[in-house]
């Protein structure tokens, strides 16, 4: 019997809808298990500040170079500000060269991973590539990195898959190491996973001191060094499993989300004006019918209707329904950068219209 993702991409072929190409495969990161904080909901969730709209397109994947230029070009003039990939090793593009590509096929678009994994490159070898992207792109570059987390990748690899521990210590070693590779003058680092010794690499990034970091997860060990850390923070479902599970769907619910932006609004207290909110919807779909939609996708997965109503992780309805969904999830999480798969630039052009910028 199919599994509910091929199920749910088998209902959205029949409905003439374009399937998610990998449901759920992006979020970024382990995941440590959440308190209860739901008592936060009401004295912290408006501290973030109205940021401006900004709109993203994940895509992974394209059969010819002039394709893959036409798409990151039609991204563009559908008014979509980043292009963003995944970066596993199946069944998709290599992200560093394929957002060159995308880069220099445009002008304005920025690029980046959603997200890059920590454990598949050495980090001094990331932020090289990755300061050569924002030089070679005129500075158009977001820096989105996470601990690793679809089992898969490391099976086939032979990388060990160690603890969620492991795993995010690693991840926040790396992340210095970026940070100081990236800086003026020698940097050395001496950690439990790596060592460096006067490395004063070039290029230096464009965008000073470094490009924008976004950084995704869905527990709190995560949420709360994002907070503190990065300037971007995404936030996920629960992939403790290593795979899209029921797990990851139990924590996609707006109660969940409540919690996992607490943690981002305690941890980040002293600085909420300096992050920027961000999720990535992975049931899209512009309609006049949204209640048959919403039973198809709680059909397909064995969750309510109530529960799909009102995740943000979806989004579900006419235009000006998509575009109040949008302002109420700023008003209540905070998510002013929101990042839509690459079947649905064009139908949600209209609404990126609507809202980016205001």
């Amino acid at each position: 019997m199919p599994s509910r993702i091929a199920q749910w991409a088998l209902f959205l072929r029949d409905e003439s809808f374009t399937a998610i190409s990998t449901v759920l495969a992006t979020a970024i990161g382990p995941a440590s298990p959440l308190p209860n904080m739901t008592h936060w909901y009401g004295c912290l969730m408006s501290q973030f500040p109205h940021r401006p709209f900004r709109f993203g397109v994940q895509v992974s994947k394209e059969a010819t170079a002039k394709g893959w230029a036409e798409l990151a070009r039609r991204a563009e003039g559908a008014g979509y500000d980043v292009l963003t990939m995944p970066d596993h090793f199946t069944d998709q593009l290599a992200p560093m060269p394929a957002l060159m590509a995308a880069a220099s096929a445009t002008t304005t678009l920025r690029v980046g991973a959603l997200v890059f994994d920590n454990d598949y490159k050495h980090p001094l070898i990331m932020a090289k590539e990755l300061a050569t992207l924002d030089v070679l792109s005129d500075g158009r570059t977001e820096i989105g990195m996470g601990a690793g987390w679809m089992i898969s990748d490391y099976d086939q690899s032979g990388i060990p898959y160690d603890s969620p521990k492991v795993r995010i210590d690693r991840f926040i070693e790396g992340m210095a190491i970026i940070r100081g590779a990236m800086a003026e003058g020698p940097f050395s680092f001496q950690g439990e996973h790596y060592t460096i010794t006067n490395y004063d690499g070039h290029p230096k990034p464009v965008q000073k001191p470094l490009p924008p970091v976004l950084i995704g997860g869905g527990g709190k060990r995560v949420l709360s060094y994002a907070a503190r850390e990065a300037d971007i923070i995404g936030i996920n479902g629960t992939l403790t499993a290593g795979v899209v599970g029921p797990e990851a769907l139990s924590t996609m619910t707006a109660e969940s989300v409540d919690e996992k932006v607490a943690i981002v609004a305690a941890a980040g207290a002293h600085r909420l004006n300096d992050i920027e909110m961000n999720i990535r919807t992975f049931f899209v779909k512009v309609t006049d019918d949204r209640a048959k939609t919403v039973e198809g996708i709680s059909s397909m997965f064995g969750v309510s209707r109530e529960m799909i109503d009102a995740s943000p992780f979806a989004l579900i309805g006419s235009v000006d329904s998509c575009i109040e969904q949008l302002l109420e999830r700023r008003e209540r999480w905070g998510f002013s950068y929101t990042i839509v798969g690459g079947e649905n630039i064009d139908e949600c052009a209209p609404i990126v219209a609507a809202l980016r910028g205001k």
